[in-house]
């Protein structure tokens, strides 16, 4: 009975020591993960920094008669605070003011270079969104591009100053009168005109003045 007893007290210390250097492990490595989580947390907040102003008098004009876009930035200029999450739900939000950026383009910036870097810039937001929302996060990736974003965006702004500078060159006195007068001379030929028959001189020559003319 004895022996049984021993066996048992053996048997239930041996228990609590491995119990206790579970707890052991899993705090160790709770508190490894905490660590690692709070180092990605910093480095993303640390390069989470938008450039979510326009870049000169010209952008800051146009981007008042492009809605949405307007609406984009002022969402960049948010910067979330003290969780990993809110930063999640901050690149969710920027996510879905970037997909109607190309619904909606002013007739002035409605032209094949703006839709290109409006589809580069969504992309480059969408895949933002992406990364931010994985289990293990890849903090460096997450930095790079918001730096790239930030460029596209610098792009996107240069593009719209050229063509709001070429809107702003005034038409030459005529010139408009001009591309009237031939567009209606256009219109004006027929399709089935018959053009005059031209003549060589050699053939002019051997035309027998004396023959009868059809008149």
């Amino acid at each position: 009975m004895k022996n049984k007893l021993l066996y048992f007290f053996s048997l239930l210390m041996v228990l609590v020591s491995c119990n206790k250097e579970a707890n052991q492990q899993r705090i160790a490595e709770n508190a490894k993960d905490a660590k690692k989580k709070k180092i990605i947390f910093e480095n993303i907040q640390k390069g989470w920094d938008f450039y979510d102003e326009p870049i000169n008098e010209a952008t800051e004009e146009s981007i008042t008669i492009w809605v949405d876009l307007r609406a984009f930035m002022q969402e960049l200029g948010q910067k979330p605070k003290k969780t990993i999450s809110a930063y999640q739900q901050k690149s969710a939000a920027i996510s879905k003011k970037a997909m109607v950026l190309n619904m909606n383009i002013p007739v002035l910036f409605d032209k094949p270079q703006i839709k290109s870097r409006i589809s580069v810039l969504i992309t480059k937001v969408r895949l933002l969104d992406m990364y931010i929302h994985l289990n293990n996060i890849p903090d460096k990736k997450v930095v790079q591009l918001v730096g790239e974003i930030n460029k596209e965006l610098a792009t996107l702004q240069r593009q719209m100053d050229i063509l709001t500078e070429k809107s702003k060159i005034p038409v030459e006195e005529g010139e408009d009168e001009m591309r009237r007068m031939l567009l209606d001379s256009a219109r004006a030929i027929p399709n089935n005109t018959v053009m005059p028959t031209v003549i060589s001189a050699a053939t002019r020559g051997i035309i027998n003045p004396n023959d009868a003319r059809v008149e």
